[in-house]
């Protein structure tokens, strides 16, 4: 399969941000552990649902950076000694990152019923028309 490259097209200028984050969501996927839903609930609005059962809230972050949105849990280690005759929980540190397109934004996210949701809104992109005054060189 061949490689989409944005950035080579004549009239597409200055896209070459969109291979990187291309390149970028290649680069997080990964196994699939914890499962997760993505469902949009309104025209402008999308909600990620995320099985973290076992987690408490402070065992989640919930973290963006440079457009990136990473969801990651990680239990303590538990001072009793167990012992397990069947283990079906999973009990492992988790990393889930999805990229945000432009104007997403985070709106909330909430724990509930071994669920964690995340709440994003697309804002309405502002329409700019400008005038370029030539002049002479």
């Amino acid at each position: 399969m061949a490689k989409s490259n944005f950035s080579g097209h004549p009239s597409l200028l200055g896209f070459d941000r969109i291979d990187r984050l291309l390149e970028r969501t290649e680069k997080t996927a990964s196994d699939g552990y914890p499962p997760y839903n993505i469902e949009q609930t309104s025209q402008n609005s999308i909600r990620i649902s995320i099985a973290v059962a076992g987690f408490g809230e402070d065992d989640i972050s919930v973290e963006i950076e440079d457009q990136q949105l990473t969801l990651s849990g990680k239990q303590p280690p538990s001072d009793r000694k167990r012992v397990f005759l069947h283990r079906g929980i999973a009990a492992r540190q988790f990393q889930r990152s999805f990229i945000l397109a432009d104007g997403m934004e985070v709106r909330q996210a909430v724990l509930a019923n071994g669920l964690l949701h995340v709440d994003l809104e697309r804002l309405p992109a502002e329409r700019r028309v400008m005038q370029v005054k030539i002049t002479r060189g």
